[in-house]
């Protein structure tokens, strides 16, 4: 069972590894729909590597408590660390990528509300 639950968390991992390349690609040509789309997908995979993550827990503690060495599933488990890691490292890439465009629409947010005084927009009734 233990096996089997990092196979599928390393599987999913790998894919939002894959659904962030695609991001900073697609934010690099400017296809702001496709990352919309992926958004939705993205939150699903969190959910379910989070899932995986409590079972495989609960596996390991279930294996220790019958007695059996854990250590058997050393490498899967450090291949599974390392996959992680690679994942933080690509969003890091993501967000470098993506606060300074979110800074420079909120300079111009600011400064067409400055000019307007203040509001946004100017409503006359």
């Amino acid at each position: 069972m233990v096996d089997s639950i990092i196979n599928e968390m390393v599987t999913l991992i790998k894919q939002m590894q894959d659904y962030i390349n695609q991001d900073i690609e697609d934010i690099k040509q400017a296809k702001h729909e496709e990352l919309l789309t992926r958004n939705s997908e993205k939150e699903m995979l969190i959910e379910k590597i989070t899932s995986f993550k409590q079972q495989l827990n609960e596996e390991i503690v279930k294996e220790m408590e019958n007695g059996v060495d854990v250590n058997i599933y050393r490498s899967k488990v450090d291949n599974l660390e390392t996959e992680l890691r690679n994942l933080y490292e690509l969003n890091r890439k993501l967000a470098l990528i993506v606060q300074p465009i979110q800074q420079m629409y909120k300079e111009i947010v600011d400064e067409i509300t400055q000019l307007n005084g203040g509001q946004m927009f100017d409503v006359k009734a």
